[in-house]
């Protein structure tokens, strides 16, 4: 109502009249205040799509490190007071982001530890994680929870905030005691946390937990918002189950694959060096695959395949196709009627999958020669090196396995000291911005150049030239025929040397064997010190980590480098030993015999040490 009194009468006069005008002006207020109510929900509408759009983005990269943290962070700069993902995987442990090359029953020094039950009906927590409850719940902060349930262990990890860990990235020495950085502040200490389940496929993957600003909780959060947290919680929860279902099927596949593979032994009067590694850029497997067998006294036997596909199926047709050839070798002579019988089976097998192969024997004569005999079906030619020339060896090639027709024919060659053989996969060539044919003439060039006169050093310098960004699966056997006279030459080696060790004991004899005939190539006198840090390093990858062991050497100028790669993302610690039982020790003689540190990795971390050259130190009165 709207009132203006204005006076009525001459100015002045004594007793003039007023009169009042009044207007009603509900209706305009009303629908002001209307549009005002539809402007703001339509900004709020506005934000929270483009916070769910920013959302999607970081889901892209939910497999980084902090990706899960990124996200909490996002919510908490728009729509709450704080935030943080907690993921349920053998127990329940705060993430910042995803780890899905940890193995389910690997513990978390930050988890929750044993799973609880999920069934207590005065455990909302649980039940949410147990799927019987599927909406948001409310958890007050310093109020009793029952004893061993997840509402428990929520709220004393919210107040307390995760344990600080080291930096990401950063290589810390054994000198170094600088505190570690705390990864997450702590939470709330008081008011009402909102919990949300993080539902996967089949089942709820985590828990996304809140609290409103302001300390309140349900009541404190609109529709709107409570909407938008729903959203989220099921888009990451998705996002998780795709990067661990996709990892779990690379993982089996791999392990398939590499359980398949023979580990490199040691075959009589040869050098030979081997190379296996899938695609890194797409983390997929395929069918590519070598041996090295001892076929009798005088004779080795070395074959190098490829499979179609990059899936399970493909592994698996390797396989067979791996085990077909190993046997047939051992009792026939000729590569070509070898490769004759292996069409046979191949085809009764019904493998769905077109392979290629090459195989070849080489037998010693006494003169120090030896004869190579191969035979190819649809794969790429053996590169034999010889004083600087390369040269394809094309003879005896053939159709796919399996489309044989019989008849295949057996090529042969001499070799004499120093002479090299490289075997291959197309990975090694094979690129999208230039042809096969292009990709031979570079191998062919590179290998001519290469000046190192071990199978080692061979190798790894053609992964480095030829290798560093492979577009597909990469297998590379290196034979080279000893020269008596190497010794006398010198030798201009690349410094570097790498192994893919499976995780199993037997790796640690490997790792030892690899070092000491690495200091012997390159003239490190007094290997034991190496040899007992890589035998720790390797030990502890074993026993601790997860997944295969990436070993690299390298040689600074003054001294050994060793580097250790494991999946498990946990730094070493150096203890006093493991109390009732044997052990512990192992970082304390690592940490005596080299300068040592740790960083973090893709897939994990490298565990690094520089070892001091020279023989192992003499006990001390501190030692005992």
């Amino acid at each position: 109502m709207h009132r203006a009194p204005r006076p009525v009468g001459p100015a002045g006069a004594e007793g003039g009249a007023w009169v009042a005008a009044l207007q009603d002006l509900t209706a305009q207020l009303t629908e002001r205040a209307e549009q005002v109510a539809l402007v703001e929900a339509e900004r709020r509408e506005r934000r929270s799509l483009s916070l769910i759009a920013r959302v999607s983005d970081l889901l892209m990269d939910v497999d980084e490190p902090h990706g899960l943290r990124e996200i909490a962070s996002l919510l908490t700069a728009e729509v709450v007071g704080w935030a943080r993902f907690y993921l349920h995987d053998r127990g329940l442990w705060a993430a910042e982001g995803l780890d899905p090359r940890r193995p389910g029953g690997a513990p978390r020094p930050d988890g929750q530890g044993p799973r609880l039950p999920t069934s207590c009906p005065r455990d909302p927590v649980g039940r949410l994680l147990g799927g019987s409850l599927d909406e948001a719940v409310e958890l007050e902060l310093g109020a009793p929870q029952p004893e061993g349930t997840y509402a428990q262990w929520l709220a004393a990890h919210v107040v307390a905030g995760p344990p600080a860990r080291e930096r990401p990235g950063r290589e810390r020495g054994p000198l170094d005691r600088t505190a570690p950085e705390p990864v997450g502040a702590p939470g709330p200490a008081d008011g009402r946390l909102v919990v949300l389940p993080v539902p996967g496929r089949r089942r709820t993957v985590g828990l996304l937990v809140v609290q409103p600003r302001g300390g309140g909780g349900l009541a404190a959060l609109d529709a709107g918002t409570l909407t938008v947290l729903e959203l989220v919680a099921r888009r990451v929860g998705l996002s998780i189950d795709n990067v661990r279902l996709y990892d779990r099927e690379h993982r089996l596949a791999e392990t398939l694959q590499r359980a398949m593979l023979p580990e490199q032994g040691e075959v009589d009067g040869l050098d030979v060096w081997t190379y296996y590694s899938p695609n890194a850029d797409d983390a997929q497997v395929g069918g590519d695959w070598y041996d090295v067998q001892q076929l009798g006294d005088d004779t080795v036997g070395v074959v190098v395949g490829d499979v179609v596909g990059h899936d399970v199926e493909a592994a698996a047709a390797m396989g067979q196709l791996r085990s077909v050839v190993r046997s047939y070798a051992m009792d026939v002579a000729t590569p070509g009627a070898v490769l004759d019988r292996v069409d046979q089976l191949f085809g009764g097998l019904r493998i769905p999958r077109a392979a290629s192969l090459v195989l070849s024997t080489l037998q010693r004569h006494r003169d120090g020669r030896w004869l190579l005999r191969y035979a190819r079906a649809g794969h790429l030619p053996v590169l034999h090196v010889r004083d600087g020339h390369a040269t394809q060896l094309r003879d005896a090639g053939g159709p796919l396995i399996g489309f044989g027709t019989g008849g295949r024919g057996t090529a042969d060659a001499l070799l004499e000291p120093g002479d090299v053989l490289v075997y291959y996969t197309d990975g090694l060539v094979e690129r999208r911005d230039r042809s096969l044919r292009d990709g031979l003439t570079v191998l062919e060039s590179v290998a001519a150049s290469i000046t190192a006169r071990d199978a080692p050093g061979i190798g790894e310098d053609l992964l480095s030239r030829l290798a560093d960004h492979p577009e597909d699966d990469v297998a590379v056997v290196v034979v080279r025929v000893p020269d008596p006279e190497d010794h006398l030459r010198g030798t201009t080696s690349p410094r570097r040397r790498r192994w893919s060790l499976p995780s199993e004991p037997a790796s640690i004899a490997r790792a030892r064997h690899a070092v000491v005939r690495t200091c012997e190539a390159w003239d490190i006198p007094e290997a034991s010190n190496a040899e007992l840090v890589v035998s720790e390093l390797v030990a502890n990858a074993v026993l601790h980590g997860w997944g295969h062991v990436a070993l690299q050497l390298y040689d600074t100028g003054d001294g050994l480098r060793i580097e250790v790669e494991d999946a498990n993302p946990t730094p070493p610690v150096t203890t006093d030993g493991h109390p009732g039982r044997v052990g512990g020790f192992g970082m304390q003689i690592v940490e005596r015999l080299s300068d040592w540190g740790w960083r973090q990795s893709r897939g994990g971390k490298v565990v690094w040490a520089k070892v001091r050259p020279g023989a192992l130190p003499r006990p001390t009165r501190d030692d005992g």
